[in-house]
């Protein structure tokens, strides 16, 4: 078998590896690793959790003794600086192996190919760019917020299968049915914030908790309940919504300079965080989505209404989009998914790309791309 297709299907292993990792290593990206000899693979390994041993050094731990001359396929290169674990390229370099295959090189500028020259200069053969855009996609928050200093956004969306958010009256539960909102879950459990507004909680008090358990997703660990970050240009929240009484932090991004209101909510428990007002007088999405990528969030997922929705996708800070779609007609006068403002011309919509699409119960849930002009 040529050597492409052995380092195609060693590779396919380790982002299997990696894949177990999918809900309790953020803000970390999910590496898998496996170490292979002679045909045969004597050991595997994954990040399973921030601030534990690395896939490399889970592989190496795994059994007894790596034998000198075995290939490392890692889905992401080695790191080489101390963080909260010592450098990878050590363990590896200390197993005696002769070749490391990686999916791609590591975005952190703390590694930045660092990793792969330390290798290269202590004998070992290094090979890069296997599977590299499974990989990619399988990190896709963690190489944004590395490389551009923002978070990948998927803004989730229910609507009727005439494109309807909620009835005239502001109705809106339940449009899809019990197996999608289960779904969403996962969605919730996968990403570092869950992102809302004031408005939506005000509306609806939702409590944009994570109702899995480690059974649910396959963990050795209980899920971390991600951030939920809210939209509250003006403080209108009052601190006694249920999002205040459930698990997670609560951090609420304003414009205002209230110090009454701050106080109170800061005393229900949220962190207030005062970013720059954009021309319209609301919260900058720009701003604090970069404030979110600077305190490590990879990934987010929205919950929220067709305004910040609409916003995120008119202001080119949305990737992503999921709609959950009911079979079911709300009529023309049910209120619409995404407020993206009166378009005149057709190259004024926004392109999406269809990336997944699968039945949820009754329900359709289509993953999509945002394409850019």
């Amino acid at each position: 078998m040529p050597d492409s297709a052995l380092h195609h299907g060693w590779m396919a292993e380790a982002l299997r590896q990696a894949r177990k990792g999918w809900y309790s290593t953020h803000p970390n990206p999910r590496v898998g690793c496996v170490i292979v000899k002679d045909g045969a693979m004597l050991a595997a390994g994954w990040h399973e959790y921030t601030g534990g041993p690395h896939a490399e050094v889970n592989a190496i731990q795994s059994v007894d003794k790596i034998p000198a001359g075995a290939d490392f396929y890692v889905t992401l290169e080695p790191c080489s600086h101390h963080g909260r674990t010592p450098p990878c390229t050590d363990a590896v370099i200390a197993a005696g192996a002769a070749r490391v295959i990686v999916a791609m090189q590591d975005p952190n500028p703390e590694v930045g190919g660092r990793g792969l020259e330390q290798l290269r200069a202590n004998g070992i053969e290094v090979i890069s760019g296997v599977l590299e855009a499974e990989a990619r996609s399988l990190n896709r928050g963690f190489i944004k917020r590395m490389q551009q200093g923002l978070p990948f956004v998927s803004v989730k969306m229910a609507l009727s299968l005439d494109g309807r958010s909620a009835l005239a009256n502001g109705v809106s539960k339940w449009i899809t049915g019990e197996a999608a909102r289960r779904d969403v879950q996962f969605l919730r459990a996968q990403s570092s914030a869950i992102l809302s507004s004031a408005a939506t909680v005000l509306a609806d008090d939702p409590a944009l908790d994570l109702r899995l358990t480690k059974a649910d997703l396959g963990q050795q660990r209980e899920p971390r309940p991600p951030v939920r970050a809210l939209v509250d240009s003006k403080l209108r929240l009052q601190g006694n919504e249920k999002i205040f009484s459930t698990d997670g932090e609560i951090w609420i991004y304003t414009c205002s300079d209230d110090a009454a209101r701050r106080n109170l909510l800061i005393e229900r428990g949220a962190q207030v965080i005062r970013v720059d007002a954009d021309a319209a007088g609301r919260v900058s999405l720009t701003a604090m989505l970069g404030d979110l990528s600077a305190r490590a969030i990879n990934d987010v997922h929205t919950e929220c209404g067709s305004g910040l929705a609409g916003a995120l996708i008119e202001q080119r800070l949305a990737d992503q989009v999921v709609l959950y779609l009911a079979p079911h007609l709300l009529g023309d006068r049910a209120r619409g998914g995404f407020a993206l403002g009166e378009l005149t011309a057709m190259d004024q919509r926004q392109p999406c790309r269809l990336c997944d699409i699968r039945q949820i119960g009754d329900d359709l849930r289509l993953t999509l791309d945002l394409q850019r002009n």
